[in-house]
Parts: C-alpha cells; structure tokens; sequence
C-alpha cells in the first residue's frame, strides 16, 4: 500500500501535503494521526507540529485504470478513458485519435492489453474485478462481424450437409460464435485444437456430417 508521512503546524495542512506527495483526494485515503500539534510553553518554546500517516485505500479499478492510462502516455497517444459498472464488470472505454495500434489486428493487442489491466487491478484487491477494454466501440462492431460469419457458415455448412471449420479465435470470440448459434436447431458448435490454435467447428444436424 502507499504511504505518505507528514507534519505540518495543524493536523489539517499535514493531510493536504501528503494527499499532494500521494496525487489523490481524501476520499481514497486514510489517515492517521501520530502526532497532535502543540503550542508548547507560552506558544512559543517546544512547539511540535503535527504529524500524520496517510494511507492509500486500495481501489482495483482505479489501479487499472492509471495503468492503463500509464500505458498509453507511454505509447505518446492522447486518450480519454471512461470507466462505466456494469452487471459483472466495469467497462474502460477508450476515446480519441488513432486507437488502431491499442485494437491491433482483430483485437489481440487490444485483448492483451485488457490482460494485462485485470492482473494489475487484482494484484492486491480481496475481491475480484472484471475489466473490460474498449476502443472506438470494437467490440460491438466485432461481435457484429462475427454473428454475421457465423449465420454465413451455418448456412453453408446445411447447405452442404458438411462440417464448416473457421480459423483459431480468442476465447472471447468464439464465445460469441457458440452463443449466437446455440438457437439454430440446424446446427451444432464445438471446438477442436489447442490454444492458441483452437477453431470453432460448425456441424449440420439434418445429416450426420462429413467432415
């Protein structure tokens, strides 16, 4: 946990030097008063300032969120990053210029870098968060192009009454692929392989498929 020591002639002024040593406002510390200032005799000979310990609360999402920030001062792009809770996790939502190199290709820079983020946040938290990252709203629009390949293929592989293999996905991704068709009475989904080579297989039902 971080810490800041500091003295002061009230216990008031002692608090804001080291809220500004910390960079953070009161409402994520706690303080600790080691020493009660003191006038001394006739206010004037052994007066002792006061003394304070100042200590950061831990907040995992905020953690993240400054290294995220971190991350992206040292990759020299100017980005606004909005937090939003939802259900199960929080949302960092990034906004500015030029976010292909935080994306890269098909979201894997953009997946590692969410990786990266939760190990940071949960490093020291007692409960923990799911941190989801965004950038100029890709993952709506991924997940957009990924139903449409995947109603594309369970109509190929019915109409070809063969099993459809698409190339290796995320996790995530094929996530997505397995939700979307799990209604389609047509077809069943699995996977097959090994990460990072792990694909989804669309199958037919009305026929047993030829792979």
């Amino acid at each position: 946990m971080k810490k800041a020591l500091a003295s002061a002639k009230t216990i008031d002024e002692a608090v804001d030097k080291a809220l500004q040593e910390l960079g953070v406002t009161k409402e994520r510390v706690s303080v600790r008063v080691l020493e009660e200032p003191s006038k001394g005799f006739l206010g004037l000979i052994g007066t002792r300032d006061a003394k304070v310990e100042v200590e950061l609360n831990y907040d995992p999402v905020e953690e993240g969120r400054s290294f995220l920030a971190d991350v992206l001062r040292q990759m020299d792009l100017q980005v606004t990053i909005e937090t939003a809770k939802q259900s199960d996790h929080y949302q960092f939502n990034m906004i500015g210029q030029d976010l292909g190199m935080v994306i890269g290709r098909r979201g894997h820079t953009l997946d590692s870098l969410q990786y990266l983020v939760n190990v940071v946040a949960n490093k020291h938290s007692d409960k923990h968060v799911r941190i989801i990252l965004d950038a100029e709203n890709y993952r709506a629009k991924r997940k957009e192009a990924l139903e449409k390949l995947a109603a594309r293929l369970a109509h190929k592989a019915i109409q070809t009454r063969r099993n459809v293999r698409l190339e290796p996905m995320s996790a995530a991704e094929r996530k997505v692929i397995h939700a979307f068709l799990q209604s389609r009475s047509e077809v069943v989904t699995f996977s097959e392989g090994e990460e990072p080579h792990r694909y989804i297989v669309v199958s037919p039902k009305t026929k047993e498929a030829s792979r």
